[in-house]
């Protein structure tokens, strides 16, 4: 009888009992649509800068800063749960998606090669800075 009750004791708590997760901020809406707005806002003054005639460099360093100004002065709690490499991604693909063509980046590779130079000129930039905090 007490090996049928301890049997049923550990059943319960190994099997019914759920299992304990951390729970990722960033698939909070708030941060989702602060994510979009910066992305949306990056990508607006990359190729407006690149329609003027300015580098690639350029262009970034310029969109970079613009940016960091915005994003520095908003008063939203949720911008510290942004991470830096989801950032980047969503700033790639939607700049590759707007006007990539425009400077000879398409599709995956230009997304992997422009997400890789917007973290390096984003470090080069703002190194004691970070554009989601």
């Amino acid at each position: 009888m007490f090996r049928l009750f301890f049997s049923f004791v550990v059943f319960a708590v190994i099997f019914l009992n759920p299992n304990f997760t951390l729970a990722s901020h960033t698939s909070d809406p708030i941060v989702s649509l602060l994510q979009s707005r910066i992305t949306n806002n990056f990508s607006k003054k990359f190729c407006k800068s690149i329609q003027n005639g300015l580098s690639k460099d350029e262009a970034m360093t310029s969109a970079i800063v613009n940016t960091e100004k915005i994003v520095s002065f908003s008063y939203n709690p949720q911008k510290k749960w942004i991470e830096k490499e989801d950032l980047a991604n969503q700033i790639s693909i939607k700049v590759i998606n707007d006007c990539g063509w425009s400077f000879g980046l398409i599709g995956i590779d230009g997304i992997d090669y422009f997400k890789s130079y917007f973290l390096e000129i984003y470090d080069k930039t703002t190194p004691d800075k970070q554009l989601s905090r």
